[in-house]
Parts: C-alpha cells; structure tokens; sequence
C-alpha cells in the first residue's frame, strides 16, 4: 500500500484484463466500452494475501481454506505480492529460485486458485525497510551506476518472477516505484522483457497521486491504480453522502484519464484503516479503537459501491488479507466480521445479513 501521502506460453493480445472475465472491456482496437457493468457481467473481485513473514505462507496448506474464506465474501480474484529487497546502492536482492521448478510459495497460491475457479494476479512488491528509505515511492538513487545497477536487477527478478508465475491471470510488472518513471525507456525494455516469459495481462500499480506521470500506459493492458485517494480534507467525519459524492468526483477524473489513454481501470490496491481518518488520510498506518471500525466499513462500502458503478474501473483488489489461522494484521483488517459483511453487501448483495452491526 501507499505508506505515505504523495502527498511459457505465447504472447497474448492486448486486450485488457477485464477481458479475462469476459467483460465487455477493451475492444479489438483498444476502445473502451460505454455499456455499464450489470449483475450478469462479472467485475474484478479480488483480494491481496499478504503474509505474516517473508512469504513461506504461501506455499503452505492454509492457503487452500484461506482461498475458501475468500470466496465467501465474493472474491473471484487472489493477488500475493512476492518480495525482493532494496539497497541505496541500488541492488535488488532476493533469495534464488529456478524458475522452471519454481517453489511452493510462488506457485502454490496459482494451482489452489485455479482449483477453485478464481483468478490470480502476482503484484511484486520491493521490501523497503532497513534500506534507507521510508517506503518504495522515495525509491531513487544518486548515480547512473546505481540506477543501471538497479533497473538490471530489478529486470533479472520481475522476469523470473514472469517465468514462474506464467500460469497466472495478471502482474504487476512493478509497485509504486514512482521516482523510477522517468526512465522511460527502461521501463518499457522491461515490460518486453516480461511479455516473453507470460501471457497474464500485465498492469503498473501506480501510487494514487502518481498514475497521471506514467508515460507507458500504450504498452500494459489495464491501468493500475493504488486507489487511496482522500475524499475529504476536513477532520472532521463525512457523512455517506459526503463520501458518495467524493468518489463520484474522482470516478469522473479516472474516467476522462481512461478515455485519453484507451485503457481501463483496475485499483490495484483499495482499502481502509480502522481509523476516524480513514477517508482523509486512507494510506496512514495509525488506527483507532473498535469504535472506529463502523467508519472503516463504511468508507470501504462505499468505495466498492463505487467500482462497482462505474464501466471504466473493471475492479479492485482489496488490501489486505492473511492466512489462517491469522487472517487479521495489525492495521488495515479485512477479515472481520463487521468488514466481511460490508463487502459482502456489495459483492454479494442479499447475502451478507448485518450480522456484525
């Protein structure tokens, strides 16, 4: 997620993630449809399993129930988000694997989903802490040997990742590097570099703030999008109502931006602390008392509300879930009695009785 405020198989045509699902989404030529998104056509419902550890949970047993809870809520759609390290020297380290016998915890999370009829997206993620920097949007370097030092690394792990991971629905070729993306060309080396190990759509997860700065959107499928924008700059609580018209006034924002570019919308991370200040700062870690958790709900309620209503934004995927027996983090919990239910208000209309309120 944002930590701070920004304040195989042959290549596959380009044809959006959405068009996984079979949404009307983009067309053969890349033209968004203006047909609204009904009942009967499927969305992006998705989930990130985060993990307690490095990532070993993964590859365990508890992935397979923990796929099993998901789909109670409604979720059609898993990501993980494998790590690597950082270093201000600009190396990327991260232990070795071969990606033709890849390991459990890579490639574990992809059979069991498939084996239960849902999607997965492999969102790699750069582990920023004890390297220097606050989180992975200030990741930049001070020199062009540290900068060709990082972009091949960084190029050599996302395409073994590719290689393993070939069996997936979608990546993302990179998140929230956004101090990067001045560079082009480099980035699109990458992106040509990972087509040939993969046919999953492939997407950037851009910081809200940033998403407008990419310069290479014409070469990724769908675009992604880290959706903790603020809906309020006041302290004090919005209402509903409040919170209904913020989004309705970011949705016509991401709309004319979809229109400009060709492609649609996937947020590649949604979600909300256990926080009063929830909807004017969504990205900060601090959270509040269970008093505060009706507020989170709600924000996440409408949020989704608000995905599901607008054609151009095929999706989300929900920040952040664990396996059992843990399946509750520290700080931006999903799975709560109270949190399910509101998803499930809206992913699963009728079917999510109040049970928490």
């Amino acid at each position: 997620m944002s930590e701070a405020p920004s304040k195989r198989s042959p290549r596959l045509p380009i044809i959006g993630l959405a068009a996984v699902l079979g949404l009307v989404a983009l067309g053969t030529a890349g033209k968004l449809s203006a047909r609204p998104k009904t009942q009967s056509s499927p969305t992006v419902r998705g989930i990130v399993v985060s993990t307690h550890t490095s990532g070993h949970e993964w590859g365990l047993d508890v992935m397979g129930p923990t796929l099993d809870d998901l789909r109670t809520v409604g979720a059609d759609w898993v990501a993980t988000h494998p790590y690597a390290g950082i270093r201000k020297d600009g190396s990327v380290r991260y232990q070795d694997f071969d990606p033709e016998n890849p390991p459990e915890w890579l490639v574990r999370p992809i059979r069991e989903a498939k084996a239960r009829g849902m999607r997965v997206l492999i969102k790699p993620h750069l582990a920023y802490w004890g390297s220097g920097f606050k989180w992975r949007g200030e990741i930049e370097f001070e020199s062009a040997t540290q900068w060709d030092r990082f972009f091949n690394a960084y190029e050599e792990w996302i395409v073994k990742i590719a290689r393993a991971c070939r069996e997936a629905d979608g990546l993302v070729v990179a998140t929230e590097l956004d101090k990067t993306l001045h560079f082009e060309k480099r980035w699109r080396g990458i992106i040509e570099s990972v087509r040939k190990e993969t046919g999953a759509k492939l997407t950037y997860g851009a910081n809200w703030a940033d998403y407008e700065r990419v310069t290479f959107w014409d070469a990724l499928d769908i675009i992604g999008v880290h959706a903790y924008f603020p809906l309020t700059d006041s302290e004090e609580r919005p209402t509903r109502k409040q919170l209904e018209a913020a989004w309705s006034r970011r949705m016509g924002m991401l709309r004319t931006f979809a229109k400009k570019h060709d492609r649609q919308i996937v947020f590649t991370e949604l979600g909300y602390n256990r926080s009063f200040d929830a909807a004017r700062q969504p990205w900060a870690y601090p959270t509040d008392g269970e008093e505060a958790e009706p507020f989170q709900a709600e924000c996440l309620e409408v949020a989704l509300e608000a995905v599901e209503n607008e054609p151009v934004v095929v999706g989300s995927f929900l920040w952040k879930w664990f396996p059992r027996p843990r399946p509750v983090g520290r700080n931006f919990q999903l799975a709560t009695p109270r949190m399910m239910d509101a998803i499930r208000s809206v992913w699963q209309p009728g079917e999510g009785a109040d049970r928490a309120r």
